[in-house]
């Protein structure tokens, strides 16, 4: 391709918006435009890559985890959601629209939904599975804040597999099947990807698994063992467990005393009670009284569950609205991505004071466990497996001013659901092997779930199975975020000229740079870019009536992997300048064709090793 025929805008400067590195060079570069808040084009040197990023995935998930490709449609009935129980908990990030026959409708922000439909219409025999089918889409999800550019818009493209299984055995196959191939994905783009085990969140199901890359402006944090024995996403992360002690350090016995109301004015705080009783916080038991969003808990027998309304559905029967009480040890935090899962809802928010008095009898802070009207949810740092953690704690006592102290879990109050619901900090240890856990941000790009039944039996999908019955199967989804991780490329491969693109992905592979396009060098420029042209090297020829340091700038910005220039004072011999190199070799014509063969061949198979 010759540049005068090619569209590069590139810009001098980034907008002031661009604040991460692959936002203003994606800009900068003209890899993409933005059209509106969270909406971006991709201009021609960015649909290159683009193209080549989502080949790679294609390849890989066809040759190692036997996919095939599917085109589900971006507009997806609303009916199907309604279906799943979806279409009311997936929150105002859903764009919902009417049709002019006032059939509900949906931009899809993801679909599991779609593929359920497709597969269910035409699913009769175990013979059929398992179906494994992906697809490489666009997606629209309403963030509130979008931004760094495509690392977070609003609309996006996502690769999505799904596979239907007739039992957990075939799903454990498939679901290690994508795993093989997101690391070789990963490999081929040339990023060093971190799998962390991670919560299913809103999309439901057991097993899952995040791959991710460190970067300063991640929107997660990994809690990571250095010894390499456990990584997690700090909404999943667990550790081991420490023990309860006294300000003294010492472990303290189970008491037989009656539990004693004292009095506490103006002590409000962890810190504050920690002076007035002059204790450690391991001997205080924090009580948290949260709301909760569409639980789809059976909260029949749970204390407060007459006051609120189960609502009827096929999808399966849920509380809009809900309260619990959360028992931590007060030293440590709760984690409500923990929570929100242990509690089978889509959102769980610390409850409003006038919520927090009509549940506990008391305002935050004075909370009881032994009189809040709401099931009790305890963390194993006070209760685990039906054995108390904690013995002749502090706690609050449902009175405003007052706590109580001589609080035997077990004893005084027993729990409606006993979780881990602790939220996993730098420092604590790792459950495998002890080692001290640190922290780093990082971007999720890929991850795959062992959903289970959540669809098929919400949407009532079933085959006939090889003992004649009808079955319900299995599924699995696996998820890469194709734009993210464009990004990220981008964010990994950079210095203060612009992008240094991977091979793989590259827009052209090798950029043949004439001083003037015109006489000799023209000649010379011609020649070496017909010769590239011929083994198959992608080359863009600068024939551009502009002066060098614009064309140096711009094929610097862009990325290209290796620049060959021809100037007149170095001819017969050209310049042979690798983007990442310092400086440049001088190489004859026939040498630099060679060469170039050579280097791109050999960039590639690193990649694809």
């Amino acid at each position: 391709m010759k540049a005068s025929k090619f569209y590069i805008s590139t810009l001098r400067e980034a907008p002031s918006e661009a604040v991460i590195a692959s936002h203003k060079l994606m800009l900068r570069a003209g890899i993409t435009r933005k059209l509106g808040n969270g909406l971006y084009t991709y201009l021609p040197l960015g649909v290159r890559s683009l193209y080549k990023l989502e080949n790679i995935i294609r390849e890989e998930l066809e040759s190692t985890a036997n996919a095939l490709e599917f085109k589900p449609t971006v507009i997806v009935p609303g009916d199907l959601w309604k279906e799943s129980g979806r279409w009311e908990t997936m929150g105002p990030q859903m764009l919902k629209a009417k049709n002019r026959g006032e059939q509900d409708m949906v931009v899809s922000p993801t679909a599991e939904e779609a593929y359920t439909a497709i597969v269910r219409d035409g699913l009769d025999s175990y013979k059929q599975l398992p179906v494994n089918l992906y697809q490489i889409n666009t997606k629209y999800r309403d963030e509130i804040r979008p931004r760094y550019g495509v690392m977070r818009g609003r609309e996006f493209i996502m690769m999505d597999g799904y596979t239907m299984n007739a039992d957990d055995a075939s799903l454990d196959e498939c679901y290690n099947d994508y795993e093989k191939a997101y690391f070789k994905i990963f490999k081929r783009l040339g990023l060093k990807i971190i799998p962390v085990r991670a919560d299913s969140g809103a999309m439901g199901g057991s097993g899952s698994e995040e791959f991710m890359v460190e970067s300063p402006i991640g929107d997660d944090t990994l809690i990571i063992c250095p010894n390499g024995d456990y990584a997690a996403n700090v909404e999943k992360a667990a550790c081991k467990a420490d023990e309860s002690v006294n300000k003294k350090g010492e472990k303290v016995a189970k008491t037989d005393k009656a539990i004693e109301m004292v009095e506490t004015p103006n002590v409000f705080s962890i810190e504050d009670m920690e002076k007035f009783f002059d204790e450690s916080p391991k001997m205080f038991i924090k009580a948290l009284v949260y709301r909760v969003i569409n639980s789809q808990l059976d909260l029949s027998k749970a204390t407060g569950a007459e006051n609120w309304k189960q609502v009827k559905d096929p999808a399966g029967d849920y509380y809009p609205l809900s309260y619990a009480c959360v028992l931590i040890r007060a030293d440590l935090d709760v984690n409500e991505a923990k929570l929100a899962s242990t509690l089978k809802a889509s959102e769980v928010v610390l409850a409003e004071a006038d919520e927090v008095l009509q549940i506990a009898g008391a305002p935050h802070g004075f909370v009881g466990p032994v009189t809040v009207k709401a099931p009790l949810i305890v963390d194993y740092s006070v209760v685990e497996n039906g054995e108390a953690k904690m013995h002749d704690a502090i706690a609050g006592s449902g009175k405003d001013g007052f706590h109580i102290r001589h609080v035997e879990p077990m004893r005084d109050f027993v729990p409606f659901i006993n979780a881990d619901v602790r939220t996993v900090k730098e420092g604590d240890f790792c459950p495998i092997c002890g080692g001290k856990f640190y922290s780093t941000k990082g971007n999720e790009l890929g991850h795959i779930f062992k959903l289970g039944h959540k669809y098929t039996h919400s949407m009532h999908v079933t085959f006939l199975g090889q003992n004649g019955k009808p079955t319900e199967p299995t599924m699995g989804c696996y998820g890469i975020g194709v734009d993210r991780t464009l990004a990220s490329i981008i964010e990994n491969n950079n210095d203060e000229k612009g992008i240094i693109w991977p091979m793989s992905v590259a827009p052209f592979q090798v950029c043949v740079v004439p001083i003037k396009y015109d006489g000799k060098m023209k000649e010379v420029a011609d020649k070496i870019y017909d010769e590239l042209q011929k083994a198959g090297i992608e080359v863009l020829l600068d024939d551009r009536n502009e002066r060098p340091g614009v064309k140096f700038a711009d094929m610097e910005l862009i990325g290209i992997p290796l620049r060959i220039t021809v100037g007149d004072k170095n001819l017969p011999n050209v310049e042979f300048k690798p983007r990442a190199a310092e400086k440049a070799d001088l190489l004859s014509v026939e040498d630099s064709i060679s060469k170039a063969v050579e280097f791109v061949k050999s960039e590639l198979a690193k990649l694809n090793a």
